[in-house]
């Protein structure tokens, strides 16, 4: 009779927590048992095993092995606990030191010739190892420069089962793990392309220096999809922690690029306007994957043709906007992820969508009503700004000599002004104005005087805007006070906010 263990990492979300893999091969009929609440990938992993041990040069035990993953009540899900499986059962049969690999973390995919194949969310399974103290990790190849970005942790690459046998016998080295490839200059489309449209630009800066929901409204051509796609090139990189936090969201659903890491730069999800419920929010069977909200997370969730998106899928992102995270629940279990997003929705004014805006529209009010209406109040209600653009003119189209501010000179500005609030608010746990809850800012020594809100109270007691909406514009007129240079907002301040609220034209 033989027993080993061998330590690995399950996933629950965003979270991760080591796992026990525990081997005991006993006399009896051959065969392999698997317990401890694992999926359809894990319950395959007998034959993957099996393959890969024999194909690699080693002799597989003809006993009964029962396989056993400690915490039993953890769902297990994937096929990253296949290496560690492996080395269990090799060490349990006598091939192999038990004690080689011990409080080393084993993760990997195996195929039936031997290879370790990448496996998803690397990066927070080796996170986890670090929080639980493990020193060293083991991690496929594919996955080791990504992994390599947790500190205060070994990471050793491995390629083949082979190469771990022979390095746990004492004759082989692990792969080293590469450095990380140093940051590139932020690339993509730049804000200075962008012709005309004061109101548009201005709506952007304050919604990039704020971390508010944007909408944006008008005719083709004007320019709604070119100002969403520039967002992203006037936010400020991610810190570390965002960092990590987008990161493995990225790893987990698959999506980090061969060889990179930390991703520093805020990302950017446009989904089609056919893009399904799980889609957005997340879904999934077994371990529910990140949506396009929380793949979004720190950077910029664009929903172009908004009132094209099916209405369970827009009503489906209230709750994320409010609260910042999605919890995706199902039978064994719920997934929460991150989800703290800015939401940029787009839209035309009617279906027929003429360029020249209201003049020519064919539409009937009812037509018009309905199309719009398929943004309802209470999603709108969380969409800070609201501005309506209008059509290009040919001055602007034609302009030879640029005169539209770039990327770089408006990013300087958003950056001071994120820099404002984050000093403002230290030591409330949050760092943007969107961010802030409504009764701290109705709340001395942040209240502002009766005079500067008169009208914004008017609008609340007539009932054209919410309560929601009120706080909403409190916040943007600290923003745009932030990037004025000024210590507190003015009368002057909440009525530009108003007015990007209400969705006032130029």
């Amino acid at each position: 009779m033989g027993y080993a263990k061998v330590l690995s990492v399950g996933l629950a979300g965003v979270s991760g927590q080591v796992v026990e893999v525990e081997a005991d091969l006993a006399p009896g009929l051959p065969a392999v048992l698997i317990s401890g609440l694992p999926d359809t990938a894990l319950h395959e992993a007998r034959d993957r095993v099996r393959a890969a041990i024999v194909n690699s040069g080693q002799k597989w035990p003809n006993r009964r092995i029962t396989l056993n993953l400690l915490p039993a009540t953890l769902p297990k899900y994937g096929s990253a606990f296949d290496l560690a499986i492996a080395v269990a059962v090799l060490a349990g049969s006598g091939e192999l030191p038990p004690v080689a690999l011990e409080g080393t973390v084993v993760l990997g995919e195996l195929g039936l010739d031997g290879a370790v194949r990448p496996v998803r969310g690397a990066l927070p399974m080796v996170a986890a190892a670090a929080r639980a103290g493990c020193p060293r990790v083991v991690v496929p190849a594919g996955n080791a420069a990504e992994a390599a970005v947790i500190p205060g942790v070994r990471v050793h690459g491995v390629d083949t089962l082979h190469r771990l046998v022979a390095h746990i016998r004492g004759g082989v080295p692990l792969l080293a793990s590469p450095e990380p490839p140093p940051a590139g200059a932020p690339t993509g489309p730049d804000l200075s392309d962008v012709a005309g449209q004061p109101l548009g630009r201005r709506a952007l800066e304050i919604a990039a220096a704020g971390g508010h929901h944007l909408a944006l409204l008008g005719p083709p051509g004007a320019g709604k999809t070119m100002l969403a796609e520039r967002l992203p090139s006037i936010l400020p990189a991610l810190d570390d922690e965002a960092a990590l936090e987008v990161t493995a969201l990225h790893s987990i659903a698959g999506l980090l690029p061969p060889g990179g890491g930390l991703l520093r730069r805020p990302p950017f999800q446009a989904p089609h306007h056919t893009a399904t419920v799980p889609a957005l929010v997340g879904g999934g069977s077994g371990l529910a994957r990140p949506g396009a909200v929380s793949l979004a997370h720190r950077g910029v969730l664009f929903l172009d043709e908004a009132p094209e998106f099916s209405k369970g899928a827009l009503e489906a992102l209230r709750q994320p906007l409010e609260s910042g995270r999605v919890r995706v629940a199902r039978t064994r279990g719920a997934t929460e992820y991150p989800a703290r997003s800015q939401l940029v929705l787009a839209a035309n004014p009617c279906p027929c969508a003429k360029p020249s805006g209201d003049a020519d529209c064919e539409c009937a009010p009812q037509a018009r009503r309905r199309y719009l209406g398929r943004l309802s109040g209470p999603l709108l209600d969380r969409v800070d700004v609201q501005v309506q653009l209008l059509p290009v003119t040919a001055a602007e189209l034609m302009e030879t000599v640029t005169v539209s501010e770039s990327s770089s000179t408006v990013a300087a500005r958003v950056a001071a002004a994120r820099r404002a609030a984050a000093d403002r608010w230290a030591g409330t746990g949050h760092r943007l104005n969107a961010e802030i809850p409504g009764p701290l800012l109705r709340r001395p020594p942040w209240r502002l005087p009766a005079d500067d809100t008169a009208e914004l109270r008017a609008r609340l007691d007539s009932g054209s805007i919410s309560a929601r909406g009120f706080d909403r514009v409190i916040r943007m007129a600290w923003t745009v006070a932030d990037l004025d240079g000024r210590a507190r907002p003015d009368r002057q301040d909440v009525l530009e906010a108003l007015q990007l609220r209400t969705g006032a034209g130029a």
